[in-house]
Formats: structure tokens, sequence, C-alpha cells
């Protein structure tokens, strides 16, 4: 019988880390990049539902301004190219189609009261949705949850479309320094130091729900205690392990649609 291999120790484990751009243009270019990517993640993943999703990200020299997915785009058709550059007041820089307004009115507060935040994820999902109309938090009974162990918040109130720019200071607040917020009868929302992590919080927050509704449909879960869900969103609730965890949908997305960086 063949011996089984002893584990590789783990400072020998290597793995590729975000990367640094010596330059302002390698780095905005490479911000547009991952966002066009996410958006067409989000869009196989059906999180688009008609208009109501946008993904933006910070431009690396004008700090109140952000890139954004242009209204009435199918995610599909997006490239890095076709993005808009949308000021603090929600004035179309760059781009040849206006912004959504919730988009504006919600992204442009949450980047303001974070200046550490480089990327806000939004997106329509079933069981985000359904989770946001029950007005609760996900429960730490998975191993995965526990990356939102008290860093998420419930935004407990619903006023329509989120089309005005108060709405989008009381989100703001509401989210506080937490990664992720769940905006009651509307959808998950979450952000990142980089467009990598925003999504991936997204994708794993929308996971979450429909782990956390099935289970309640077959049955009472058990909760993870305190301490361990504690540990293990010291593990895996960091903005890096959301950038590792992302690098294989980005490679895949990536390869499959190359042409998303034109």
């Amino acid at each position: 019988m063949s011996e089984i291999p002893a584990p590789v120790p783990v400072e020998r484990l290597h793995f590729a880390l975000p990367p640094v751009h010596e330059t302002a243009e390698e780095e905005r270019a490479h911000r547009k990049g991952r966002l066009a990517g996410a958006l067409r993640l989000f869009g196989r993943l059906g999180y688009e539902e008609g208009v109501s999703a946008h993904v933006t990200v910070r431009d690396p020299e004008l700090p109140d301004c952000f890139w954004a997915n242009p209204f009435g785009v199918p995610f599909a058709e997006l490239s890095a190219s076709g993005l808009i550059l949308v000021d603090g007041d929600g004035q179309v820089l760059q781009g040849g189609h206006p912004v959504n307004q919730a988009a504006f009115a919600v992204h442009a507060q949450v980047h303001r009261a974070r200046p550490e935040v480089v990327a806000v994820a939004h997106g329509h999902s079933v069981h985000g949705r359904a989770l946001a109309a029950l007005g609760e938090l996900i429960e730490p009974i998975t191993q995965e949850a526990c990356a939102f162990y008290r860093d998420h918040a419930l935004y407990d109130a619903y006023t329509g479309v989120a089309v005005d720019p108060e709405e989008g200071k009381r989100i703001a607040t509401a989210l506080g320094s937490y990664k992720a917020i769940v905006l009651r009868n509307h959808g998950l929302l979450t952000v990142g130091g980089s467009v990598d992590a925003a999504a991936w919080w997204f994708i794993a927050m929308e996971r979450c729900a429909e782990v956390q509704l099935k289970a309640r449909a077959a049955g009472k879960a058990v909760p993870i205690g305190h301490r361990e869900a504690m540990a293990t969103r010291e593990q895996l609730g960091s903005d890096l392990a959301a950038w590792i965890n992302y690098q294989p949908l980005w490679r895949g997305i990536s390869r499959t649609e190359p042409e998303l960086l034109s």
C-alpha cells in the first residue's frame, strides 16, 4: 500500500495576492476590467432582474467619482470600455448612457461614508430578496455564514425605490463599518476593498440566504456558538479571504469572455 503524503505546511502554501499597480491608469484599467467581469457574473447568476442591479467601483484618482454599469445595458454585453464614470452628484462624466438613479442615490452615499471602500455591489437575487422580505439577518448556521457573523446589518425600513440621496445616507449609516446589509423588502448590498471582494461577499451572502431558507423549511437549524462563529469569521471574513475565494470565478469569466476587458 502506498503511503499517504504528508500535508504541506501552511507556511509553504502559495497563492496569488491582489495586484499592486504603479500608476493610477493601470489601477483604473484593472478596476474597470474587474467591474465588467463582476457584472457579467451577476448576469449569469441571475442577479440582474431587469435594470435593478448595479455594481460600482471608486476611481483611483477621483475619490468622489465611481465607475458604474450604464442604465439599461444588459450585463452580458458590458465591457470595460462601456462603463460610465459618475461623480458624487450623479453627473455622468464619461460614457454615453445615463446612470441608474438608484445606483447614484445609494452607492454615492456609501462611497462617501466609507472612504476605504473601493466597490459596492447590489442585486435583486431571489434568496436575498426572500430573506429581506422576512427582515432577517444571516444566521451563523454554516461555516460560510460565519463570515457575516456580527459583520452585517439590517436596514429595517422600506420607502420605495431608493432614488433619494437622503435614503442613501440612511442606508450608509445603517451599514456603518460592516461589509454587508440586508435592505428590508428589497435585497442585499455588500462592500469591499476591491471589486473582487464586494462581488464575492454578495455571491456568498446570497448563497447563505438560500441555505438558511432551505434549512428552516426542512427543520430547525443548529446554530454555531458565539466563540466558534467569531473564530471562523477571523479566518473567512476578511477582504483578502473574499478576494482569494473569488479568483476561480474571475478566471472562468475572463477566459470564456475575454472581450469583457476591451
